[in-house]
């Protein structure tokens, strides 16, 4: 039997804190590369829960005008840039991680299953922040899917079990809090857990092992 593996959405699943060096290092990237301005709630008044970092900066941009702005592949790298700059100098030390994150993340590792990142965030603001929570131990380069890699959640679910050498979708399980991540678990063929205002907890872990 093929063990399962756990893609973990990164805010409000493992993340529990609001983060607005990313809200401003989308707005100044997207306002350099687009000559746009954008009012403070540019992103607030846009579907952004559960949306990939491609997505957002397209809705943003439609809102503004720009119904087909080109090489947002290339904007993504750079703003995953302009997030790291901002950081280097920022005090996180109010960062909080889920309060049973490491705790539930040793009892899938114990158990066998195969972990890995799965969040509308890039890759290098994704793993900053595991690593500034004390959790990127946990998972390993090379794996999960990430916000500069497609617009849809269920490819980035399609990508991940690629990079876990072709996983099964009936042993694949999403754990995330929006109902973006349950929609998109459904479209792509695999099975949801949804997380409370208190992320990832050890029950989590226990529900989606005795589904297995």
């Amino acid at each position: 039997m093929t063990p399962l593996l756990a893609l973990l959405d990164v805010d409000g699943t493992l993340f529990l804190t609001d983060d607005p060096l990313a809200g401003l290092a989308l707005k100044e990237t997207l306002t350099d590369r687009y000559d746009v301005e954008l009012s403070d709630d540019a992103i607030s008044s846009v579907d952004h829960q559960g949306q990939t970092s491609l997505r957002i900066a397209r809705l943003v941009l439609a809102a503004a005008g720009i119904e087909e702005p080109e090489d947002l592949d290339d904007w993504c790298s750079g703003f995953a840039e302009r997030y790291l700059d901002l950081l280097a100098g920022a005090d996180t030390s109010n960062w909080r991680a889920a309060p049973e994150a490491e705790a539930a993340l040793e009892r899938l590792a114990a158990a066998e299953v195969r972990i890995a990142l799965l969040t509308g965030n890039p890759e290098p603001i994704a793993r900053a922040r595991m690593q500034r929570l004390g959790l990127a131990s946990f998972f390993p380069a090379g794996q999960g899917a990430f916000g500069c890699e497609s617009e849809s959640r269920e490819e980035l679910i399609a990508l991940a079990r690629r990079r876990a050498g072709g996983w099964p979708a009936g042993s694949t399980v999403e754990v995330g809090d929006t109902p973006s991540d349950a929609s998109s678990s459904q479209a792509a063929g695999i099975r949801s857990i949804i997380v409370g205002e208190e992320g990832l907890t050890v029950d989590a872990i226990q529900q989606l092992l005795s589904s297995a």
